[in-house]
């Protein structure tokens, strides 16, 4: 798989990677141990070198398992995972102090069975704990060796500006796709300004846009998008017909839709690494597919003509998570 650099910095990436959380986290029930080391060293196979993981995915049980699945390979992949809630937990609230930093840091090396994290990303922007400090404390376990790269996740432009200058973000992680854009108006332009590397996740819809989905199906009690209002019934059957254009345009490049999505995505801008996840192995090959798949000027332009005239309904998070994010 081709390379991509994350803005600026000499962080080197396969252009897609692999958000490994619903393996164990947020999408139901765990994937088996053994099928999950099997998904992620086939990944690594077919040239992912990208890992995205958090200590909020189980909490902890995601970090340990992709510990023991990439140690085999430790040096040739990067891991990216996540600070910034209290005790792992995103139902008790964010929690970024210098502290709760450096002694997750320190828990996630153990786990993810290496001596530095690639890439150390504060997971929701903390607004107790000034950003400055964040910032300042990432910095220090840098030149301590511990850490590589800082980035932040689901924040807002002051907040990244205010971050970047006290240590240079080299990636912004923040949901962006064909059925959310809203990084379009703010986020890519101070992104690109900056020199920092946009990281989508959900860059599936969570699953919408993949065409596999629909008014009549049901999700499992512990899976996340059952309090999404996005993934109401009523919604659902409301968005169907992005998910129709979709697939007529897949057809067209003998694709499928998920691969549409993320060629996409790819081919906004060349520091744009999605992250899609998947417990399957054929999801795993199909959406490594996209890769190879070239959207001309003219298909772009055709999918930004269809798109723009349907209009997504439901918001992306409830009420309560929607209040974290832009910060």
């Amino acid at each position: 798989m081709k390379k991509r650099k994350l803005g600026k910095s000499s962080l080197e990436v396969s252009a897609l990677g692999l958000g490994c959380m619903g393996l164990s986290f947020g999408l139901g029930a765990a994937t088996d141990k053994p099928e999950a080391i099997k998904l992620i060293r086939k990944a690594f196979e077919l040239g992912v070198t990208f890992f995205d993981t958090a200590e909020a995915y189980g909490p902890f049980e995601n970090e340990e398992l992709l510990g023991e699945a990439l140690a085999p390979f430790r040096n040739e992949v990067v891991i990216a995972t996540k600070f910034g809630f209290k005790g792992g937990k995103t139902a008790l609230g964010t929690d970024s102090r210098p502290e709760t930093i450096r002694a997750v840091a320190e828990a996630a090396l153990k786990r993810l069975r290496t001596d530095v994290i690639d890439l150390f990303y504060q997971h929701r922007v903390d607004p107790i704990v000034p950003i400055e400090e964040v910032a300042g404390t990432v910095k220090d376990l840098i030149q301590e060796g511990k850490i590589k790269h800082f980035g932040l996740s689901e924040a807002g432009v002051q907040t990244i500006r205010k971050a970047h200058a006290v240590q240079p973000l080299t990636a912004l992680q923040s949901e962006y796709s064909l059925w959310w854009r809203e990084p379009e108006k703010e986020i890519i332009p101070v992104l690109e300004e900056l020199g920092i590397g946009l990281v989508p996740f959900s860059p599936l819809g969570k699953g919408f846009l993949t065409g596999k989905i629909d008014e009549r199906t049901t999700f499992g009690k512990n899976d996340f998008r059952n309090v999404v209002p996005r993934f109401s019934e009523e919604n659902r059957k409301a968005n169907q017909a992005l998910v129709d254009s979709l697939g007529r345009i897949a057809k067209q490049k003998a694709a499928t839709s998920a691969q549409i999505a993320l060629a996409w995505l790819l081919a906004q801008k060349p520091w744009i690494v999605p992250i899609p996840g998947t417990t399957k192995l054929h999801r795993l090959e199909e959406n490594i597919g996209a890769a190879e798949i070239k959207l001309t000027e003219n298909d772009l332009k055709e999918i930004n003509e269809i798109i723009s005239k349907i209009e997504v309904q439901g918001a992306r998070y409830p009420e309560q998570l929607q209040k974290m994010v832009g910060r």
